[in-house]
């Protein structure tokens, strides 16, 4: 656990990067570098000797000896030192041999300016991953092709052909466009928006956005990031980046390709899929990323969440001078899921004591056009400690009595209200522009029209309720063990189909699949005469639906496949006839292969869909919404990644306009919401332990207050063709489920070895808080011993370690018993250090655990997890006061290194050197892009 060694990480983590070689080089080669006026490589030659980063610059071509007056070289060889990055704007067909000099040079980076790669076709394509296959020979990282450059005002580089040098600031801008870069940098000086770095990464061939996120989560000048983005990319990788990096910086993204035209025109720009619109929405909403619509927004947006908190809600409290402004502000607000706040009766009272008999004595709260600056500074102290109120706008409009500078210096010191934003719009022009400043200076966004400031609040509550859902504290548990116990049978029943040739499944075949994960189905029954459906329905009992069973027809209502409310044996035998005869008729003979009988179901619920297809870029995508036969009428449906857990499951819910009916409308009772949970949870867990699955839609499931029931599934397969390991996967790593196991203890008691669980949040603040701590190692948010054993451990340490990212860490907890109460008795975790096959690792276990051997079995596995996960080497950083732990470590294998500045004494085990455990591939493990963890150790055992 990273919690144990906070101070440690706090010491290390100030330590090089290996990407500061590519942001910070010492040394920088400009390969194709020129004299030729209004040539690229003369502008990029230029931009990088105009602005000094403390390093040098080495023009290389063979065919000048000088270039603006710099000795040139020949090769990347001839020149002298070391060369960090690699420039490269030569045409596309020498490139390849070009980056080839690089790797034989030991270059460490490389940014591709060329353009006529993949965006030009199957040529291109061919050189992209020509040149992909030589970096990844010589761990060589490369920006580009097709790109602009990048540009780090804070170290003063600009390794870029733009035509400015932009001031410093907090935001980094990663773009797919170099155009929109330049636009952006042109319109940046006349707003005196400053950058922390601006990348351009083209058609990202090897570095894409999650590589740049991983550097700047870390980048102390980095505040926030805004991405231009046309592909994802990388989804897998980017989710992974993204979901770590926005717990403490925002992450902002303007995604072109919205519409089909747009798609098309960003394929060609890029030569990449651009994937379903609104399952990116959901892919951003899952990594806490905020999605914007216009570029105005991507910058405002940056700005705003570096001066003002989020909000706790979506009500906000209007104070204006004017009624107007109020009414458009209101409107502006709704329209995109804010509230006007319902002001408490006290906060009435206290505006009465403030303002004129006059005022509206609501919200918006019109102080009245002569309202003065006490008027508004009073009235905005009263509503700030409204509860109900989870932000606020100040609107001033310049009429003859306002005095709109004063007001505002009466306003600016509310600037931080603890929680809650302030924005303010201050309409007109001349007359209102310095109070506008100071409003601005004092950190309160000020907007020249209210509906502009609602639409940012609007923002930052979707971009708080994004981080929220997603780290919930869970209290619906799922018991994920209980639902696996049908896999191996569903695994048989698809093995058994697909050996048939088939990929579509029969009704009753994907019914008994639902029902395999503990999906509630219909009973089901096959006859494949009259009198058998005669027979079947008796048993059953009157009245009974008749379906057709068919593994080539999908839609059985096109083909008159489905008969309902059957009532006799007699009406059940012809009904068996005519159906026959009319898939005959409308499809094929071939395409009647019996029936099933299930029982006419009769309760009065809503028709849900749920279901799942493929994303060409995120792959497998869950689907809840308004079901039946007019789903694709109503559209009112909501996507997902998978996995689920509960709070994922029942934010879906609620983004549809079926939730509210769900809870119970017009005499219908409400529908169990806790069970639905539970099914869609089940289905998701379904989706992934069956990679074979294409396509899976239960349509309807009826629930009602009664009950739950799927009367329908349609379930389609891969091709057989297709090997398991080209299937799709899906783009947030699932619970690895075969990491649990069950150990015995030296005291032969046992407790369960598995990865941690979002559920268990409430069980590690209970370890934590019993846990033993090294000298200065206990972090300053633990209670001491004699207080309180639930401790105020910071949430956001707990997010860390509980809803862990499978793809950048693996967590283990040792679950068992004490007092007749389930705990967590130890834990240990191990990390994928970033551009590395090595991992670092911690350790923790309880000091009622001493003697039982469970920080060396905890050990063992970890050991033995990084060797599956494609780890080369397990390391560890102890203080050098902690002999307990080096003995331990010792007697495992680590090799120990010396006692650094720090007092830290590094460990290494080599996992080919570990007792049966060999290299495992590196592809089907962690992710290679990671960001570095440091950590340390602390036994008790």
């Amino acid at each position: 656990m990273t919690t144990p060694v906070d101070p440690v990480v706090d010491v290390l983590e100030e330590g090089k990067h290996p990407l500061d070689s590519l942001f910070r080089p010492k040394r920088v080669a400009v390969v194709g570098a020129t004299d030729k006026h209004g040539s690229v490589g003369r502008t990029l030659l230029k931009n990088l000797i105009s602005n000094p980063f403390g390093g040098v610059v080495y023009p290389v071509n063979p065919k000048r000896p000088h270039v603006l007056g710099i000795l040139a070289f020949q090769s990347i060889a001839a020149c002298p030192g070391q060369v960090d990055l690699a420039i490269v704007v030569t045409p596309a067909s020498t490139v390849p041999s070009v980056i080839q000099d690089c790797v034989d040079q030991k270059v460490k980076n490389a940014i591709i300016i060329s353009a006529g790669f993949k965006e030009v076709g199957p040529e291109g394509e061919a050189l992209e991953l020509k040149v992909s296959e030589i970096a990844k020979k010589g761990n060589l990282r490369i920006v580009g092709p097709n790109c602009l450059g990048i540009i780090c005002p804070s170290s003063g580089l600009n390794a870029s052909f733009a035509n400015l040098m932009p001031q410093k600031g907090s935001v980094a801008f990663i773009s797919q466009s170099g155009a929109m870069i330049t636009s952006v940098l042109d319109w940046s000086v006349s707003q005196k928006v400053g950058f922390s770095a601006v990348i351009s990464i083209g058609s990202m061939l090897d570095m894409d956005f999650s590589s740049v996120i991983f550097y700047l989560a870390k980048d102390t000048a980095t505040k926030s990031i805004v991405l231009y983005m046309e592909s994802i990319g990388n989804a897998r990788n980017f989710l992974s980046a993204a979901r770590e990096c926005s717990l403490t910086k925002p992450i902002i993204v303007i995604k072109g390709g919205r519409t089909d035209a747009a798609a098309k025109a960003a394929a060609s720009h890029t030569g990449s899929l651009t994937g379903s619109d609104a399952v990116l929405d959901a892919a951003f909403k899952r990594a806490g990323v905020l999605r914007v619509d216009s570029m105005s927004d991507l910058f405002e947006m940056a700005d705003v969440l570096s001066k003002q908190p989020l909000p706790n809600g979506n009500r906000l409290a209007i104070l204006t001078n004017a009624g107007g402004p109020g009414v458009l502000a209101t409107d502006a607000l709704a329209s995109h899921g804010g509230a006007v706040a319902e002001l408490e009766p006290k906060t009435v009272e206290a505006l009465n004591k403030v303002l004129p008999p006059a005022w509206s004595h609501g919200n918006p709260i019109d102080v009245l056009g002569d309202a003065s600056a006490r008027h508004y500074a009073d009235s905005l102290a009263a509503v700030a400690l409204d509860p109900n109120c989870d932000g606020f706008l100040v609107i001033l409009t310049p009429q003859a009595m306002t005095a709109p500078t004063e007001c505002a210096e009466a306003l600016s010191k509310y600037a931080k209200i603890q929680g809650k934003p302030v924005l303010a719009s201050w309409m007109g022009g001349p007359d209102v522009a310095p109070g506008a400043k100071v409003l601005n200076d004092a950190g309160i966004p000020t907007y020249a029209y209210p509906d502009m400031a609602c639409r940012t609040f609007n923002y930052m509550h979707q971009y708080q309720t994004n981080l929220e859902s997603n780290y919930d504290r869970i209290d619906l548990k799922v018991d994920l063990e209980a639902v696996q116990a049908g896999k191996l049978e569903a695994q048989k029943l698809i093995g058994k189909v697909r050996e048939s040739g088939r990929s579509l499944l029969t009704e009753a075949e994907s019914k008994l699949l639902l029902k395999a994960y503990g999906i509630p189905v219909t009973p089901c029954e096959l006859a494949n005469s009259p009198a058998e459906a005669a027979k079947a329905a008796e048993e059953m009992g009157f009245p009974v639906v008749l379906k057709l069973n068919s593994t080539t027809i999908t839609h059985k209502t096109d083909v008159g496949g489905v008969v309902l409310n059957l009532h006799t044996s007699y009406a059940v035998e012809k009904a068996y006839n005519d159906m026959k005869e009319s898939v005959s008729r409308l499809a094929s003979p071939e395409g009647f292969e019996g029936v099933t009988v299930q029982p006419m179901i009769q309760v009065k619920g809503y028709e849900i869909i749920l279901g799942s297809s493929l994303d060409p870029q995120l792959g497998p995508v869950l689907l809840f919404g308004t079901g039946g036969a007019l789903v694709e009428v109503f559209q009112d449906s909501a996507v997902a990644l998978p996995p689920l857990n509960p709070n994922l499951a029942r934010k879906m819910l609620q983004e549809t306009k079926l939730y509210k009916a769900l809870l119970g409308v017009r005499g219908m009772g409400a529908v169990d919401l806790d069970q639905l949970i539970q099914i869609m949870v089940r289905f998701s867990v379904l989706l992934l332990d069956l990679p074979e699955i294409k396509e899976c839609d239960i349509n309807p499931l009826i629930a009602s207050s009664e009950s739950i029931l799927s009367l329908d599934a349609r379930v389609l397969l891969h091709d057989r063709d297709v090997e398991t390991r080209d299937l799709p996967q899906p783009s947030i790593r699932p619970y690895p489920h075969h990491y649990v196991n069950v150990i015995d203890l030296d005291d032969a008691s046992k407790v369960k070895l598995r990865p941690i669980l979002p559920e268990d949040e409430g069980m590690m603040r209970s370890f934590y808080a019993r846990a033993s701590w090294p000298e200065g190692c206990k972090p300053a948010t633990m209670p001491n011993e004699a207080e309180n054993e639930v401790c105020s451990l910071d949430r956001q340490h707990l997010i860390r370690t509980c809803f862990v990212d499978f793809d950048r860490s693996i967590v283990l907890v040792a679950e068992g018993h004490e007092d007749g109460e389930k705990c967590i008795m130890g834990a240990g975790r191990i990390s994928r250090e970033e551009m590395s096959d090595d991992v670092t690792f911690s350790l923790q276990v309880l000091p009622s655990c001493r003697k039982k051997g469970l920080g060396s079995k905890i050990m063992k596995r970890l050991i033995e997890l990084a060797g599956l996960e494609g780890a080369a080497c397990i390391k560890a950083d102890v203080f050098s006061e902690n002999r307990r732990a080096l003995r331990f470590l010792e007697g495992h294998g680590f090799a120990l290194g010396a006692t650094n500045a720090g007092k830290l004494v590094p460990a290494q085990l080599q996992i080919s050197s570990a007792p049966l455990l060999g290299r495992r591939n590196p592809s089907k493990g962690l992710a290679n892009d990671r960001k570095p963890t440091v950590t340390g150790i602390n036994v008790s055992s």
